[in-house]
């Protein structure tokens, strides 16, 4: 992605990021401790995040230009490899990066569409990278001569996708690939230039592999199935580790199951598997196994050992050929689907989930803590507290989080299941958070532990879209996708309609309010801005263009409105008289979906479908810096109060947080007083400790109907009661109390 042409400035910079909130929990393996112990490496959309676990510090390798699907590090530590997707009928690149340096050693395009699994050799002499169903090959890269030296087709006959991979512990030249009915082991002949494969004899048993991992000696290998069974592999290697090809045939030593602790409640002749497969397994140097399930369950196994005569399924009286192998002795749940698993020291055990989260358990006693969480959806708005920058919070679905600025930790998590949050706005005296939501009620929660305040029922009938609230916090602004614009009065004991304003003909994109809390402009996809006298209840101006409004900021002093659409353009308005004072060219593949004004007007920031965040001088019109990193359509963008951070979301539910540019500072700013906000951060960081601790909200009661809400000090979750289902009561054009 490249700086557009138009821009009036030469020489437009990069602005910095200061961290970003994410976490991709769909790529398998997607989490790997590095070496050193001190690294941890997981994917953030297109790029690779590498955060000091010990001071969350993070840096970024940036070179992809789609979704990374695999990733892997050398076991020396000092290469990381990572593979992406890209658009059917292109090729997909495979990166090989130096960790010191954080640069680009070679890459190659060899496979089609989608990159499943690479990993190093152990002397870090070979890459091995495995393309997807539309590719059907594997590639051996080699990284001394940076060329590739070999490759082939996987699957053959009625095998089917191959999805998993792992190299060899004591022989680089050897790797095993698993997926549907499809269990090999490879060697490559570098002379030869050429890799050959032999099947393992399966005992005519079918299994789609999901999940390997091997001793230390390459003398078995564990491969978990989506059937939720482990199989148990000889792999029949040669003890003079320079002989590759092994001396028979692999074969099925067993196919395990869990032994139950309650074997009378199954049915006869069945054994107790992992629920939606075993999705991630690591053995232990010791002999134990760590076992991640589809359906959360995290387990410490031990292998017990049968006699020979007992192997066999009939002879256990058993329907399927899985025989209950595994003793539990430690188990666990994260309540999500498991993709890796990670042995940070000797007592510690990351797991990250599908459900973007990532856990700390300790292994001697098993207890799951989570350490990193983010959402796993669009996110459609950001704003930050009156005067307060240490906290923010975004909308997404089925949920509203309220992060910390300063430490990047998840501080509340308010849930209301299977509906999504356009818009979340903070009360000038933080005593409330409002959302809105698509199922049109407009609901508000105290920002300490989430608790629901009050609902305005039937807001609007086809979803709220827009909010905003004045600064007294006695009027709400809401607009809703059937065009409407509807004013509350907000009352200690009641809410009710003031009135409806009916000119919009088609959904409300955006709603913000002048900073004297007289006049709101409203912007809509009907090709219209209107700003409305909130005082009369009447139109003040309306402005027309040709394009699909998607946001609308007043100027500080509220002399002038930006707004930004589908014609790839940001526009000055003069709030006056409604004329056009000027068009900037902002974008030349996409809509523009964010504008943002810094408090002090001399900058705004904007994003849009390019996923390019740009930061603009307010008079001259031009291009200062631009951001590059999302790997979404960027949907909201926000500066801080003190001006310091701009904060942006995009599509695939990151956040990011940029600095300002210190060359864009003024030399003398006057100081602007502070009105803390109430409850302060120590108070919003919740913390189990101080339950007895009351909170400040006086003025408004709240009802007993019941939202789910997800707190924690830094992003643990304790789960409450759902969402109940309460009756619709009178139509959003009368008035609610």
């Amino acid at each position: 992605m490249g700086i557009e042409e138009t821009d009036s400035i030469r020489d437009v910079k990069y602005m910095e990021v200061r961290a970003i909130i994410g976490f991709d929990g769909s790529t398998p393996r997607g989490l790997i401790i590095h070496p050193n112990g001190k690294h941890v490496l997981y994917p953030i959309g297109n790029k690779i995040s590498i955060q000091e676990w010990a001071t969350k510090q993070q840096t970024f390798l940036s070179g992809h230009t789609n979704i990374i699907s695999a990733m892997d590090v050398s076991r020396s530590g000092k290469y990381v490899a990572s593979g992406q997707i890209n658009h059917i009928g292109f090729k997909a690149c495979v990166i090989i990066w130096d960790f010191k340096k954080r640069t680009i050693l070679s890459q190659h395009e060899l496979h089609k569409v989608r990159v499943e699994a690479v990993m190093f050799s152990f002397d870090d002499h070979f890459l091995v990278s495995l393309g997807g169903r539309d590719c059907g090959s594997v590639v051996v890269w080699d990284i001394k001569n940076s060329g590739a030296l070999c490759g082939g087709q996987v699957s053959r006959g009625i095998q089917g996708t191959v999805t998993s991979l792992i190299t060899m512990n004591r022989r680089g030249a050897c790797y095993v690939t698993g997926g549907e009915n499809h269990l090999a082991i490879w060697h490559i002949n570098e002379e030869a230039r050429s890799t050959h494969c032999v099947d393992v004899n399966m005992l005519k048993i079918k299994r789609t592999v999901v999940c390997m991992d091997a001793d230390d000696r390459d003398e078995v290998c564990y491969c978990g199935t989506r059937t939720g069974d482990i199989l148990k592999i000889r792999l029949n290697f040669h003890h003079d580790i320079e002989i590759l090809a092994p001396i028979k045939t692999p074969a099925l030593i067993g196919c395990y199951g869990r032994i139950s602790k309650n074997p009378k409640k199954l049915p006869a002749g069945t054994v107790e598997m992992y629920g939606q497969g075993v999705t991630a397994i690591k053995r232990l140097s010791t002999g134990p196994l760590i076992v991640g399930a589809g359906d959360g369950t995290v387990e410490l196994v031990e292998e017990v050992k049968y006699e020979r005569k007992n192997t066999y399924a009939t002879n256990l009286g058993l329907r399927v050929p899985t025989i209950p192998a595994l003793k539990v002795k430690l188990s666990t749940s994260v309540k999500s689907s498991v993709n890796a698993i990670q042995m940070m020291g000797e007592n510690t055990i990351l797991v990250s989930t599908t459900n973007c989260e990532i856990f700390n358990i300790d292994r001697n006693t098993f207890q799951a803590h989570l350490v990193v969480t983010c959402h796993t959806s669009t996110i459609h708005h950001v704003s930050f507290p009156y005067n307060f920058s240490e906290v923010f919070a975004t909308a997404s679905k089925n949920d509203v989080r309220l992060w910390s600025a300063i430490t990047m930790q998840e501080l509340l998590r308010i849930r209301v299941k299977n509906f999504s949050c356009s818009n979340v706005v903070f009360a000038k005296d933080g005593k409330s958070i409002l959302t809105s939501w698509n199922d049109g009620v407009i609901r508000a929660f105290t920002p300490l532990t989430g608790r629901l305040i009050y609902e305005i029922f039937n807001a609007h009938n086809k979803g709220v879209s827009a909010l905003s609230m004045t600064k007294h916090g006695q009027l709400l602004v809401s607009g809703g996708c059937e065009g409407q614009v509807r004013l509350w009065k907000i009352l200690p004991q009641s809410q009710s309609l003031e009135c409806t304003l009916k000119e919009h003909k088609g959904p409300v994109s955006a709603i913000h309010l002048n900073h004297t809390d007289t006049e709101a402009v409203s912007a809509s996809t009907d090709g219209s801005c209107i700003i409305w006298d909130i005082i009369r209840y009447c139109r003040r101006q309306i402005l027309f263009a040709n394009t699909l409004f998607m946001c609308a900021k007043y100027f500080p002093t509220s002399v002038q409105i930006l707004t930004g659409g589908s014609d790839r353009k940001i526009s000055y308005w003069e709030v006056l008289d409604g004329t056009l004072v000027r068009e900037l060219d902002a974008s030349r593949s996409g809509a523009i979906n964010a504008v943002d004004i810094s408090p002090d007007g001399d900058t705004f920031v904007s994003g849009g479908n390019d996923q390019i965040v740009k930061l603009w001088k307010y008079q001259e019109g031009i291009t200062t810096h631009v951001g590059i990193g999302h790997s979404g359509v960027i949907t909201a963008a926000c500066f801080s109060p003190d001006g310091k951070s701009i904060v942006t979301t995009d599509a695939s539910g990151s956040v990011f947080i940029w600095k300002f540019p210190p060359e864009l500072k003024k030399s003398k700013q006057p100081e602007i007083p502070q009105i803390v906000m109430q409850p302060k951060v120590e108070e919003v960081q919740v913390n189990q400790k101080d339950k007895g601790v009351p909170e400040d909200i006086k003025d408004l009661p709240s009802t007993d109907r019941k939202v789910v809400s997800e707190h924690g000090e830094h992003g643990s979750c304790c789960p409450c009661t759902c969402y109940c289902q309460n009756p619709v009561k009178a139509d959003g054009d009368s008035k609610q109390k």
